[in-house]
């Protein structure tokens, strides 16, 4: 039997390192790669094409939502299992809508990660329990129940989602002209479509809505709110 492929996107070294750890001690389990942000995520994965991306949520340059998002566009065979240290609903429910087959917390016991990376590899899903039984409770009071990132962030394109994260991240257009490449006119324009497109005209206001919906922690930017 092949072992299943795994890729590791966690920007704290110390936890990717205990995550390696961990899965090397599994004999049919392969760490094929580690990076430490969305956007290398989003390369390596279109080049070494591995069956399950362990994948945190809060990182620089591109978020873990995002970069799920576009993995499974570019590479829809692979399946993303999201690992994060909170389990806010907005942060399961923007997961689940990029594409992901799973949502780990941090706290989950190497056991039941292990045991995870294999379900959703053959195919099927994986909830840490608490996070389970939340969503059950949640659809059986709503089941038609749609929430702001479905009828949001799904307006956004990859670019404006990126730029998103670095407006609420601090950063002034100068230093997010430079981080993508591109001249402060273009990031000005995005941030006028991100205001039009999100009906916010704030930047308070996209800030909240990044932590809202999991684009950011809320930890990141409380100075401003």
């Amino acid at each position: 039997m092949k072992n299943i492929k795994v890729l590791l996107v966690e920007d704290h070294i110390i936890v990717r390192e205990g995550l390696r750890t961990m899965l090397d001690a599994e004999p049919d389990l392969e760490v094929v790669g580690e990076v430490s942000n969305g956007r290398e995520a989003v390369s390596l994965a279109i080049q070494l094409k591995p069956d399950v991306v362990l994948m945190d949520i809060a990182m620089p340059l591109c978020n873990g939502i995002e970069a799920t998002r576009q993995i499974r566009k570019s590479l829809p065979s692979a399946k993303v299992l999201v690992l994060s240290a909170h389990s806010d609903d907005s942060y399961v429910q923007s997961a689940m809508e990029a594409g992901a087959c799973g949502f780990l917390l941090k706290q989950t016991s190497a056991h039941d990660a292990c045991g995870a990376i294999r379900q959703v590899h053959g195919g099927g899903t994986f909830f840490t329990p608490s996070v389970a039984k939340r969503a059950a409770v949640r659809n059986q009071k709503s089941p038609d129940r749609r929430g702001t990132l479905k009828e949001g962030n799904r307006k956004l394109s990859a670019r404006e989602s990126e730029v998103l994260q670095l407006i609420a991240e601090g950063k002034p257009n100068k230093e997010i002209a430079s981080e993508l490449g591109i001249s402060i006119k273009t990031v000005e324009k995005h941030r006028e479509n991100l205001m039009s497109k999100l009906n916010i005209h704030e930047t308070a206001g996209l800030t909240r809505y990044a932590i809202e919906t999991g684009i950011i922690e809320s930890s990141v930017q409380l100075t401003i709110l």
